[in-house]
């Protein structure tokens, strides 16, 4: 308890060393408080993550002048981060898939809400969070996916790094039919969306 009063205030003074040796003594209280949230469906690493992310924004913000407990106080900071990003996968959830078609552009192309989003600037909570989602959509995909579906997949959405490709490209690349590779990738969406929802 000493040794944490004087390292609250070396922190006041904004001693760097401080701060990070009460992130470090108190990452115990991320796992325990991580634990709460084990029937979730987030993977407790990712929860760890989040959860150590509210830990440092609760060092950052503590005012040693209030009289409130630090581990108090950064257990509910743990607690909240960790409980907005349960809000946002289940908004998620309930919303449309990023990649899942939303209409056609004047081109007749299918045109996905990734796409429009794109442009949109993202905080880097925001950014840590589409990672994650993107990470476990490439890990359902190895999962649920035959070969051929998950190559007309990367390949209309650009998910290999490359430009994505209108369905009669692939048709040609592919020697197949247009209506064949479109019967393929909303087979695929399904697979990928029935997933993401369970």
């Amino acid at each position: 308890m000493e040794e944490e009063k004087e390292c609250l205030q070396k922190l006041k003074e904004g001693d760097e060393d401080a701060r990070n040796l009460l992130i470090e003594r108190n990452l115990r209280l991320v796992a325990h408080v991580c634990k709460k949230y084990a029937n979730t469906n987030v993977e407790q690493d990712d929860l760890i993550s989040i959860g150590t992310i509210g830990l440092i924004k609760g060092i950052n913000s503590f005012n040693v002048d209030k009289g409130a407990r630090l581990s108090t106080y950064v257990s509910r900071c743990i607690d909240n981060e960790i409980l907005m990003h349960l809000r946002a996968i289940k908004k998620l959830n309930s919303e449309v898939y990023l990649n899942e078609p939303i209409g056609k552009d004047k081109d007749d192309n299918i045109v996905t809400l990734q796409e429009v989003l794109e442009n949109d600037e993202r905080s880097i909570e925001e950014e840590v969070d589409l990672k994650i989602k993107i990470k476990k959509l490439y890990q359902k995909m190895k999962e649920v996916l035959k070969d051929r579906e998950k190559t007309i997949i990367e390949l209309r959405f650009g998910l290999n790094g490359n430009k994505p490709k209108t369905q009669n490209e692939i048709a040609e690349m592919m020697g197949i039919s247009r209506s064949y590779v479109s019967r393929i990738e909303t087979k695929a969406i399904g697979k990928l969306s029935k997933e993401i929802k369970e």
